[in-house]
């Protein structure tokens, strides 16, 4: 067990409870539109002219649309645990949403493992530790 604070990377782009973890977005109130990462001056839908938006939690679950993987660290602002571990990327269609959400796949599943169509859910997990801190991020996990 570690000591170290643990805090998201991202303050503020997802939530966690009982129920499990879900990203912050945004939706339309005009339009209906959803949004990741959240929208707040303008619809960027090109029939609608609305300027607010509800913030909601995100379905917590989707179906794997598309995947790679990252086999070099990417460029900052992106931090990587060191030494750099090579990771599957997915491409998540969120089951009410119908949006794509990108994110990195959980520790231990490389792209052998993955299936376009399969069902996916977020968790959150260590993205990388500081002296002080870890640092979490919104990860996708297969559904078995």
């Amino acid at each position: 067990m570690s000591d170290k604070t643990e805090r998201p990377f991202l303050e503020g782009w997802f939530t966690r409870d009982e129920a499990g973890a879900a990203l912050i977005g945004t939706r339309c109130t005009s339009c209906g539109t959803y949004y990741f990462p959240r929208q707040t001056r303008f619809c960027r839908n090109p029939v609608c002219e609305g300027e607010q938006f509800e913030e909601l939690a995100l379905s917590r679950h989707g179906r794997l649309w598309s995947y790679t993987n990252a086999c070099y660290q990417p460029p900052e602002p992106f931090i990587a645990a060191e030494p750099f571990e090579p990771f599957a990327i997915a491409a998540v269609e969120l089951e009410a949403e119908r949006m794509i959400v990108l994110g990195p796949v959980v520790q231990g599943v490389d792209v052998d493992a993955l299936q376009v169509g399969m069902p996916m859910e977020l968790v959150i997990e260590r993205l990388c530790d500081t002296p002080s801190e870890r640092l979490l991020s919104w990860k996708w996990k297969p559904v078995v």
